[in-house]
């Protein structure tokens, strides 16, 4: 079996997936699979098919990586790959999708709006109303905290949405829960545990996300086992809403009162030294080699079906 780790692509989070990647390929070099790292470009078909791939390791983050569409190409040439489906990418990539999709199965999320970037350029049309400040501004289809904002005041919302609508034309709007960050980790059909941040600037950012020192991890997190086991059967009911597949991370926020608020579900989490994934599967037993070939072969076996 050859595998072809995807990873870089063209996003804004090109960087931290040429890491994952790397990190990922020298795994299955030393498990000791046929392995060949391919940096994903528009002609990503055309390697797939000279290097006669036959199963996609998947580390692209965010853009068409995560969105379902390498998923759809992928379906098309058949050949098989890690983590969600089509359709599963593409609902969690769409912070609205996923949260009317929660709201939908009883899964709680932080109140919230959506602003089209028309309505944004029509002052009249546009207003804060239900939310109040302090509110998080996010655009609605990207990842890594990329374009997102706290913001205080009306002159610090106007300057976040014209950041968030650089990354497309929907922004999300959300009251801002003010708690622990914990994050749940799942592979296939079960809750592997939980991590809680502590990022040392008070906001779990892209800066605090891959720089070394700049977060505390708690593993696992500091919290009563009533509330840890609460935050895992909500993890995995996320990850099932969506039909999201492999492994995922899901970002929950535990307000002081010790309500749980589910803010996403990566489908493609890092895969780097300091990323979240890896360390919470630690807790359930899975070196960094053991998690890769657990999400291998979960693609191989669900293919076979």
């Amino acid at each position: 079996m050859k595998v072809g780790v995807i990873a870089g692509g063209l996003s804004s989070e090109r960087e931290v997936s040429l890491k994952s990647g790397q990190a990922v390929f020298n795994a299955l070099k030393e498990l000791e699979y046929k392995v060949v790292f391919i940096d994903a470009g528009k002609d990503l078909c055309e390697r797939l098919k000279s290097e006669k791939i036959e199963v996609a390791f998947l580390v692209l983050h965010g853009g068409w990586g995560e969105n379902g569409g390498i998923q759809g190409m992928l379906e098309v040439m058949g050949i098989p790959y890690t983590g969600s489906g089509v359709l599963a990418s593409a609902l969690a990539m769409d912070k609205e999708a996923t949260k009317k999709i929660f709201l939908y199965h009883g899964i709680p999320v932080p109140p919230f709006k959506v602003v089209y970037h028309e309505d944004f350029l029509k002052p009249s049309a546009f207003s804060l109303q239900p939310l109040n400040f302090p509110c998080v501004v996010k655009p609605a289809e990207e990842g890594s905290s990329v374009g997102v904002s706290i913001v205080k005041n009306k002159r610090e919302l106007k300057k976040a949405l014209v950041e968030a609508f650089k990354y497309g034309e929907r922004a999300i709007l959300e009251e801002l829960i003010e708690g622990r960050e914990i994050h749940i980790g799942v592979l296939g059909d079960r809750a592997l545990g939980g991590v809680e941040v502590r990022p040392k600037k008070g906001f779990y950012d892209y800066e605090s996300k891959y720089t070394k020192g700049m977060t505390e991890y708690i593993l696992p997190p500091d919290i009563d086992d009533t509330l840890y086991e609460r935050l895992k059967d909500l993890g995995l009911r996320a990850h099932k809403a969506l039909g999201c597949k492999g492994g995922t991370r899901v970002d929950i926020i535990v307000d002081r009162q010790g309500n749980p608020y589910v803010l996403e579900v990566n489908t493609i989490p890092g895969m780097t030294e300091t990323s979240l994934l890896p360390k919470i599967a630690s807790l359930a037993g899975y070196d960094f080699k053991g998690l890769v070939k657990e999400i291998l072969e979960l693609a191989v076996k669900g293919n076979e079906k």
